[in-house]
């Protein structure tokens, strides 16, 4: 959401009354609250013009009055509480109005990176991993970033080999944030880490970084860097190349193997393939697809596994980007 959705986001809650602005603020993230939040926190008067052009059909109750709410601290308050309960409230509402910072792993979510970060820094790797699986993958990836490389790489091994947590770890993890969570004893274990989930949070922290992340968990276990890789770009993930990247990578696939891996891919990524070629070739390509007969999987997975080669060979030269970091985008 940009700084003018944003700015829209905040007047139109405003204008909502207390009840109907919580029930918005129900069906959103903990990063969407804090951002929309801080936004109505800065607005202390609207031209009645802007508030037309936000919500045409409240215009008549906004009237000639330029000034939405008589306190923005106190409705921001009132409506954070109605719609996220005392405790999670108060953890924004620091957050948002008084800028402090709590601890506890819920309260790890409404947080900065930077805040987190500080917090954790001195924390063992395994600590720090087991904080991060719990955080949005973005979230993560943030405060990944901001860590020491020696500690940035301890870590990723570590999420990348964790497959549950018991409910004394969480425990462990609360003590450490001066947080107890309710009900730890009885928690059962849950999936929580693996090499998806290290490899979505590398998705996060931008190609260089991800890179040597990278090459530090592969001079302590290769197999263990691999399987990281083979999660960060799947076949299916083809679809968020631009045209230009499908174009250089259909280059160096051969047809063959081009029409064996589409066998398994979506129809989104086939119809993205197939714009990317020429009309003849993509004519070629749909018959060839319709002619050939049931594919092994084995044989699907090895030709997609063979793509996804040379799309890495090519990333790797700096011929494609496949970033989805802070630091490069899909170009």
């Amino acid at each position: 959401m940009d700084d003018q959705g944003l700015e829209r986001s905040a007047i139109l809650l405003l204008t909502l009354g207390e009840e109907l602005a919580a029930e918005v603020f129900k069906h959103l993230s903990p990063k969407e609250v804090h951002r929309i939040g801080e936004a109505m926190t800065r607005i202390r008067t609207v031209p009645r013009e802007r508030v037309g052009e936000v919500l045409t059909q409240f215009q008549a109750e906004a009237g000639n009055n330029s000034s939405l709410v008589a306190d923005n601290d106190e409705y921001v308050k009132t409506v954070l509480r109605k719609a996220l309960g005392e405790e999670r409230a108060g953890l924004l509402i620091n957050r948002i109005l008084q800028g402090s910072d709590t601890s506890g792993i819920e309260g790890l979510k409404w947080m900065d990176s930077e805040s987190v970060a500080e917090l954790v820094r001195n924390e063992h790797p395994q600590i720090i991993a087991s904080i991060l699986v719990h955080l949005e993958r973005d979230h993560a990836g943030e405060i990944l970033a901001k860590l020491t490389p020696r500690v940035r790489s301890e870590v990723v091994v570590r999420i990348a080999t964790l497959d549950s947590i018991q409910p004394n770890a969480l425990r462990e993890l609360n003590d450490v944030l001066s947080h107890v969570l309710a009900g730890a004893d009885k928690l059962k274990k849950a999936a929580l880490g693996g090499s998806k989930v290290a490899a979505e949070i590398l998705n996060g922290v931008g190609s260089k970084l991800e890179s040597e992340l990278l090459d530090s968990v592969r001079e302590t276990d290769e197999d263990l860097a691999q399987a990281i890789q083979d999660q960060m770009f799947t076949f299916e993930d083809v679809i968020k190349l631009d045209d230009r990247a499908i174009q250089t990578v259909l280059r160096e696939v051969a047809n063959d193997g081009l029409v064996i891996a589409l066998k398994g891919a979506s129809a989104e990524v086939r119809e993205k393939v197939l714009k990317n070629m020429s009309q003849r070739a993509a004519e070629g390509l749909r018959e060839d697809l319709e002619s050939r007969g049931p594919v092994r999987v084995a044989d699907v997975e090895a030709q997609q596994r063979e793509i996804l080669r040379i799309v890495r060979k090519l990333a790797d030269a700096g011929e494609i980007s496949v970033g989805s970091g802070s630091e490069d985008a899909f170009v």
